[in-house]
């Protein structure tokens, strides 16, 4: 029966929306673009030439097209390095490919539910509907541009961030506002990296990171983020957190070990890779009980969660 049921799942026929991402990659392959998934993202992501884009489709719509994208995905997106969304319309031939953080500071006008899902109508002349009666975001540059895609994009002095660098940085930065939101005083040794536009020393409360009597203050500052509560002019830890997207690299789990002295404070491991994170734990058995996995997408949960009720809060007064 087993067998059965996998041969059944392997025939189902594809969705009509499936056919038509498929059909916008193939496309993407006429202009000899190299197509490529991204693995590190839950969400149908490819690089595509020299952009990195999200691809969502729509059959249906004779007037109106409709999409779903949660604010997390977007976030996620448009922190990548020359980001996209690609809105196919009912035909390959209809796709908006916009820039994903053109699209990311008109959010405010488009309607979303209470877990974040963005309800994002295309009319059409495929234009998005915006909040206000008549009020469009023109996409008439956007339909069909392939070139955008295409085109290296012009950096600064700056080396481009790979996608790993990217996420760390997302990652990094809504545990950042995660402890900001909760009260607590945080900490993040990357100063230059940036999450929503802002650099994460932005973001952080602490510009330096406070020297503790128990703890190897070489290790200690370079911890991914670290959550104090102040107490007077003392700043005792409680969360330490370490993202771990590379599985060659897990030297996190030893630089959190500088907290072990201090018995209130919990270790947190961030990362897909849940047999690696095993391993390592295995590796030091002393270590196992204090330490946490949390999957990536979970902090995303909770970081979207924490914003909807700080909204709630502030819109009720409570």
């Amino acid at each position: 029966m087993g067998q059965k049921n996998k041969i059944n799942e392997m025939e189902k026929p594809l969705s009509n929306s499936d056919k038509l991402s498929f059909g916008f990659l193939d496309k993407a392959k006429e202009f000899q673009a190299s197509v490529e998934l991204i693995k590190v993202l839950k969400s149908r992501t490819y690089r595509i030439g020299a952009a990195n884009v999200l691809v969502r489709a729509s059959s249906d719509g004779n007037r109106r097209y409709f999409f779903g994208i949660n604010y997390v995905t977007i976030e996620e997106i448009a922190n990548l390095e020359n980001p996209f969304i690609a809105f196919i319309c009912g035909s390959v031939n209809k796709t908006i490919i916009i820039p994903a953080k053109f699209l990311f500071k008109e959010l405010h006008q488009i309607s979303h539910d209470r877990n974040g899902e963005f309800k994002i109508n295309i009319d059409q002349d495929l234009n998005i509907v915006l909040a206000g009666r008549g009020n469009r975001l023109n996409c008439k540059g956007f339909i069909n541009n392939w070139d955008l895609l295409l085109t290296p994009p012009i950096f600064s002095d700056e080396k481009p961030n790979s996608i790993e660098e990217s996420l760390h940085s997302v990652l990094q930065g809504r545990l950042l506002e995660i402890g900001n939101i909760r009260g607590y005083q945080t900490f993040c040794p990357n100063k230059s990296k940036k999450f929503n536009e802002k650099k994460l020393e932005e973001i952080s409360t602490l510009q330096t990171c406070p020297e503790l009597q128990f703890s190897d203050y070489n290790l200690l500052r370079q911890i991914d983020v670290i959550w104090f509560k102040s107490r007077g002019s003392n700043f005792i830890p409680e969360y330490a957190f370490e993202v771990e997207l590379s599985t060659g690299v897990w030297s996190g789990v030893g630089r959190m070990a500088t907290l072990m002295d201090y018995k209130n404070v919990a270790f947190y491991v961030i990362s897909d890779d849940g047999k690696k994170y095993k391993q390592v734990m295995n590796s030091f058995p002393e270590y196992e009980e204090r330490y946490k996995f949390i999957a990536n997408n979970l902090i995303g949960d909770l970081y979207s969660a924490e914003l909807n009720l700080k909204e709630l809060r502030f819109s009720i007064g409570l």
